[in-house]
């Protein structure tokens, strides 16, 4: 009788028990991203999973500062930024933790990760943008800015405009086209394209369309997201920009178009470890990808996943030909490159 009596409460206790781990399943996130539709895709993996989604959200330069702050006590699991070179940046500060999954190797291609260790994984891409080539059709040939190591061709000078060299779009390019290069002829390319700059570089990658456009400049640097939010722009004068540019995917004879990712890793001191990993595999898979990629004009990371953009889809986007280049050279490449900048005084 006493064994009857006492079951119901231990099955409310286990019950209860049940119940208190489910209340406890929570994921916190730290991410650089700031998108409408990120928040579907946030939403379904909590339903689906039952787990809680905390976020904090600042630029990536305020996450990193933050995780070097909080140290061992930082409650992040998930860490999210939008640049290789950043990412890259962030492990070497040892802000990540390497991961093995299966699942993940099997969706997103390893030239999209950093490079393996015997532990795993450190980061990995989930969206990829490329970084193309504006020019103005009045001024210059397309034959003329093909490929990238043209921008250091003489017959541009006075005619290239882009942004910082330092700024991680740029290193995550230069770290690619150096690789491909060697040392010597990649400091070179740098050193030609500072002689055909049309002036000092300033601004974003917007700034540099709308200077096309406007003449000042003959040919700039862009990814592919600044552009096709100008496509889609209503304003008139986003119309007349995209109406006097031309946009180039450089390199598709030779080794193709360079892309870099918005990516994600588990935090060093992830205290759900298992949670983070669950939600890192949820990111490859093809719904998550839609909203992920989407949500910035940029072209799914995973495997077989197409974006249907008509932005990206009217400049090209939906049949370039991708460079292959492991983005893991960009952690190797990014102090000699910057050093090159100097030399180079590429500011």
């Amino acid at each position: 009788m006493r064994t009857l009596l006492s079951l119901p409460i231990v099955l409310a206790a286990a019950t209860l028990s049940v119940s208190a781990l489910a209340q406890d399943k929570v994921l916190n996130i730290y991410s650089a991203r700031h998108y409408q539709t990120d928040e579907a895709m946030y939403e379904t993996f909590s339903k689906t999973t039952g787990t809680k989604i905390n976020r904090v959200d600042a630029d990536d330069a305020g996450i990193v500062a933050r995780l070097k702050a909080e140290g061992s006590a930082s409650p992040a699991d998930v860490v999210l930024l939008v640049d290789a070179a950043r990412m890259a940046a962030a492990d070497a500060q040892g802000l990540f933790q390497p991961i093995k999954s299966a699942k993940l190797d099997a969706a997103i291609p390893a030239h999209l990760r950093a490079d393996p260790t015997k532990d795993g994984v450190t980061w990995t891409g989930f969206s990829t943008r490329a970084r193309v080539i504006v020019y103005d059709p009045m001024r210059v040939k397309a034959a003329d800015v093909a490929t990238y190591e043209q921008l250091a061709d003489p017959k541009l000078k006075g005619m290239f405009c882009t942004r910082s060299g330092s700024h991680p779009y740029n290193l995550s390019l230069f770290s690619t086209v150096i690789e491909r290069l060697g040392d010597a002829k990649g400091e070179a390319w740098l050193k030609g394209m500072v002689a055909n700059m049309a002036r000092a570089p300033k601004g974003g990658d917007t700034d540099q369309i709308k200077a096309v456009a406007s003449g000042e400049c003959g040919v700039a640097l862009s990814n592919t997201y600044y552009i096709a939010r100008l496509i889609k722009s209503t304003a008139p004068e986003d119309r007349a920009v995209m109406e006097k540019v031309r946009v180039v995917f450089p390199n598709q004879g030779t080794t193709g178009t360079h892309v870099n990712i918005a990516g994600a890793a588990v935090a060093k001191y992830a205290k759900n470890r298992d949670n983070a990993v669950a939600f890192m595999e949820y990111l490859a898979s093809p719904f998550a990808q839609d909203y992920f990629a989407n949500g910035n004009h940029e072209f799914a990371a995973a495997k077989g996943v197409k974006i249907d953009n008509p932005a990206l889809r009217a400049m090209g986007g939906d049949r370039f030909k991708a460079e292959e280049i492991p983005l893991g050279v960009v952690a190797k490449n990014l102090v000699k490159v910057q050093q090159m900048l100097d030399r180079a005084g590429f500011k």
